[in-house]
């Protein structure tokens, strides 16, 4: 990608496409949302076009701050945004990017040739949800600024504000986000962090630093810097597994303008987490590079078993899942004009990428095995592995499955259905024992509320592969009872319920049970925690009587300022923790967890599917150490330890 250093950059490159309007009133069409989704969206639009100046080889720091006033500043060493009056909007071309809706160096000027950020709208969406931006660009030896207030209105044309090295360049932009239009303006540091440090994985050689001005005692922040690039992605994905071969398998390639980049390894851990890019930006649903890759992945594999005689002539062929267990994989793609699928830019849909993959993969990966016969062997033997594993779980499958399991209410003499069949109101209660159930059964609306007890802990399946899974009773009900298959069978839209609700008790063991079942849901059912259709139920920690009012609090902050409030009045009061679930009875349970009118329920998302992964590796995973240190760095926050 040497040639990216010898594109020009100026003012023609600079192309308006129409003007800007109603981002202010319609602010969901271009970043998504206006909760802190959305809030931390703006950093990113502006990130991005510092990106794209790395990609085109003329930016080596971007700096991100978050200022003590909740303000983002990010500064990068790139060639600075043109300066000169833009012959289409008679204005200078900063204040063109700024104020115009669709203008930017990405539409095909020369200005770039690949680009994260393809719609031009994100200075200009920035500035408009802003209360003020300020934009410095530094160029020839000066400093310039603009200045722009209340969604995005000049108050300061382009002015020479002072001098600097002549060898200086680069954009710095300080903004803040408008409170009329965000529902909070606190910005998340680690929330920041996940995604800048993704971003240094992603960009070889490139630095970034993220700092947080509001702490006092950090004044340096973190620096990200990664020579080995997606490399290290990998290596940092698989910390807490045990790689099955030392080497991460690196592979890249360019045909058609069009650059691969793939970095590989395989751990002895049973789930895959392949994660693809393109122009930095992660495509979760994949797209045609992915496909491509993961068709070359299958194929080369057994044409080098066949061929080694690994694979037996009787054998069955390895299929895709069998490949791919305890992979861990990047793909990265850099291409001069993608098209996404989706608003979100979820899916890269350019057919032509697909065969470019899966070349560039094939060429590399053949390579590497015909001169790694040791790993090569690993490998495919642990692919052979999770083929025999699958033929089981194909067999135990047959076990979960029922002709119509309207028949009866009450399968394996657990689930208590409700008699609604419309999965949109429909609602699971997975509760914890039989006198829980019990009680649950009885306070619940039984026209919409469905209860199925677990008589024990079910298996933790981050340390079992799906066929040991399938011999577990408690697993094989709640397959049953969601009615979506599991494996290559599942099928979202045959889902049941619309909300599967873990109601377990609020101490250690019931948080155990809570972890069991997300590690089951992410590992086996992830659809349906994608779809929003988790929930863990909060059920109340003490009970507060006085007179005839009796108040259920969730916490002890909770407590303590209700308490507080009662004192202030003198008045009289009883207060008692809460037995478990199974200790409450039908009416507590329906008024404090069940009654939709006050429960509270958290619905478990998975905004950031990597770091989930890692959470579930480290906490349930195989390997120990990782998950004592975490013990013991968190064991401090903990107040109720028995002794």
């Amino acid at each position: 990608m040497e040639e990216n250093n010898k594109v020009h950059y100026d003012v023609s490159d600079i192309q308006v496409l129409e003007g800007l309007e109603a981002v202010r009133k319609r602010p969901g069409m271009y970043i998504g949302t206006t909760d802190v989704k959305g809030l931390h969206h703006l950093v990113w639009e502006i990130v991005d076009n510092a990106i794209d100046e790395a990609l085109a080889g003329y930016c080596k720091n971007i700096e991100i701050i978050i200022n003590k006033d909740n303000s983002i500043t990010v500064r990068d060493d790139g060639r600075g945004i043109p300066v000169g009056i833009h012959p289409k909007t008679g204005i200078s071309t900063v204040e063109t990017v700024y104020t115009v809706l669709h203008a930017g160096g990405k539409f095909g000027g020369g200005g770039y040739k690949v680009s994260g950020g393809l719609h031009g709208v994100g200075a200009s969406v920035v500035n408009a949800l802003s209360k003020w931006v300020i934009v410095r660009v530094y160029k020839d030896g000066k400093i310039y600024e603009a200045k722009f207030e209340n969604g995005g209105k000049t108050t300061q044309k382009l002015t020479v504000i002072g001098e600097c090295d002549i060898n200086r360049t680069g954009t710095s932009v300080k903004f803040k986000p408008d409170p009329e239009i965000f529902d909070t303006e606190i910005y998340d540091y680690e929330t920041l962090k996940v995604r800048v440090r993704e971003l240094a994985f992603l960009n070889r050689g490139l630095q970034l630093t993220l700092r947080d001005d509001r702490d006092e005692e950090d004044t340096q922040g973190d620096k990200f810097l990664y020579e080995g690039g997606i490399s290290e992605y990998v290596k940092f994905l698989n910390k807490n597994k045990t790689p099955i071969h030392e080497q991460v398998i690196h592979l890249e390639g360019e045909e058609a303008g069009i650059f691969f980049e793939v970095a590989m390894q395989y751990n002895t851990g049973y789930s895959d987490n392949i994660y693809s890019f393109v122009n930095n930006i992660n495509t979760h649903d994949g797209g045609t590079h992915e496909e491509g890759v993961r068709r070359a992945l299958t194929r080369i594999i057994n044409n080098y078993a066949r061929k080694n005689n690994i694979l037996k002539e009787k054998d069955e062929s390895l299929t895709g899942d069998d490949v791919k267990e305890g992979l861990t994989m990047i793909v990265s793609c850099k291409h001069p004009n993608p098209q996404f699928e989706g608003q979100t830019k979820g899916r890269l849909g350019n057919s032509e990428v697909r065969k470019i993959a899966d070349s560039v993969f094939s060429k590399g990966f053949e390579r590497f095995l015909m001169e790694n016969p040791n790993e090569a062997k690993i490998i495919i033997e642990k692919a052979i592995i999770a083929c025999r594993g699958r033929l089981a779980a194909k067999r135990a499958r047959e076990v979960t499955r029922k002709s119509d399991i309207s028949v009866t209410s009450n399968f394996f003499g657990k689930l208590s259905d409700c008699k609604s069949k419309d999965p949109k109101v429909s609602e699971i209660f997975i509760v914890e024992g039989d006198s829980a159930g019990g009680s649950a059964k009885k306070g619940r609306d039984s026209m919409t509320q469905a209860i199925l007890p677990l008589r024990g802990k079910i298996l933790n399946v981050e340390k079992a592969r799906l066929d040991k899974a399938l011999g577990n009773e408690e697993i094989r009900t709640i397959i049953t009872a969601f009615g979506t298959g599991i494996g290559q069978e599942f099928d979202l839209n045959k889902m049941r319920y619309h909300k599967v609700i873990i109601m377990s008790d609020a101490d250690v063991d019931g948080s155990h049970i809570r972890v069991l079942l997300l590690t089951l849901f992410y590992r086996f059912f992830k659809p349906i925690v994608e779809a929003g259709y988790v929930y863990a139920a909060q059920p109340p920690l003490y009970c507060i009587k006085h007179g005839q009012t009796i108040k259920y609090v969730l916490n002890d902050e909770e407590r303590d300022e209700y308490i507080k409030t009662l004192n202030e009045k003198n008045v009289r009061y009883d207060i008692a923790r809460m037995k478990g679930l199974g200790e409450m009875d039908a009416e507590e349970l329906n008024e404090t967890t069940m009654d939709i009118d006050h429960r509270i329920l958290r619905k478990i998302t998975v905004d950031d599917a990597i770091s989930a992964d890692a959470a579930f590796s480290k906490l349930m995973g195989e390997e120990v150490e990782p998950r004592r240190k975490f013990i013991e760095d968190n064991a401090v926050y903990s107040e109720d330890l028995d002794f």
